[in-house]
């Protein structure tokens, strides 16, 4: 019989991870075909979302909990569940109810067609807000150009694997992950399944500008070196430009207005347009740098405190 392993990152979700499982269940229950198991990573929630993944637990052996010792962020969550999950196909999932569980079988049958090793669900109409539909426009914009993402491909939080592919992806022991970015380096067959999008069960979502800023700037640093070659672009235009207007100053001071004095405002501009654009080519260097840095001294992904299996065992 193949299982299905259903992964879902948690944080501040006391209140809705437990109707994402008995979403999780009475899926199961009317697939008996497959078995499954479901994976909740506890990432260092300030509320009592371990407290309901450990009653979860105790009332099902399918369920598991993991919980940080520290706040990991979403991908080091998922890294966590992958590196446990012993599923045929390993499911990822929200903990708001927004990535709607019952679609699942959709992703598993286009999964099955043979054409991909990872299915990402597309959305018919996005309930989103505003501000996180443009961050999902921005990412899917930027992963197709920082790094290779497929143009027709939409990458979302809900999509189906293999199994070799997670383990694949797991080989990744350095301290920043980035899921969409592993994906991408490990395969390109990768395809999608329309399906719809649910409403967030409650609350709004986690993740603020800075939050979003961060995890891009983590993803495209730590999978690409185009945002290097990009500073470099942009270093030798500004430098074009500053040829050219010192020709056309050279020109216009000889030979068109020889009274006219240097001018002071236009000195100061080009010093200072010169002078940002290098304090941006050294910071983004210094960005790389830094994370060579901590790789080299094994920051790790994660922490993980303790385990519902652990205290399984004890009893």
């Amino acid at each position: 019989m193949e299982t299905l392993s259903f992964v879902v990152p948690c944080y501040r979700s006391e209140h809705t991870i437990g109707q994402v499982a008995e979403q999780v269940e009475s899926l199961m229950a009317a697939h008996p075909e497959y078995d499954y198991e479901l994976i909740m990573v506890n990432d260092h929630s300030p509320d009592n979302v371990w407290d309901v993944i450990n009653a979860l637990s105790e009332k099902n052996p399918k369920y598991h909990g993991i919980s940080f010792a520290q706040n990991f962020g979403q991908h080091a969550a998922l890294m966590a569940g992958y590196n446990v999950c012993k599923g045929d196909y390993v499911v990822t999932i929200d903990d708001d109810g927004q990535t709607p569980v019952d679609q699942t079988m959709i992703l598993l049958e286009a999964l099955l067609s043979g054409k991909y090793d990872v299915v990402y669900g597309k959305y018919e109409d996005r309930k989103d807000n505003d501000f996180r539909k443009l961050g999902t426009r921005m990412n899917n914009y930027m992963l197709e150009h920082l790094l290779g993402k497929p143009k027709n491909i939409h990458m979302t939080s809900y999509f189906i694997a293999r199994k070799y592919i997670i383990d694949k992806m797991c080989e990744y022991k350095n301290g920043f992950p980035y899921i969409w970015g592993l994906v991408l380096r490990t395969t390109k067959n990768i395809g999608n399944a329309v399906i719809r999008h649910s409403e967030r069960i409650e609350g709004e979502s986690g993740y603020t500008l800075k939050k979003l800023l961060s995890l891009w700037m983590n993803g495209f640093t730590a999978f690409s070196v185009k945002p290097l070659r990009v500073t470099a672009g942009v270093g030798i235009v500004f430098s074009l430009i500053g040829l050219v207007a010192l020709f056309y100053t050279v020109i216009d001071r000889l030979f068109i207005h020889p009274q006219m004095m240097a001018g002071y405002t236009a000195l100061m501009s080009v010093l200072l347009i010169v002078g940002g654009l290098v304090l941006l080519s050294l910071g983004m260097i210094g960005e790389y740098v830094g994370r060579i840095y901590m790789c080299i001294n094994n920051t790790p992904q994660y922490v993980i405190s303790e385990t519902t299996d652990e205290k399984r065992e004890s009893h």
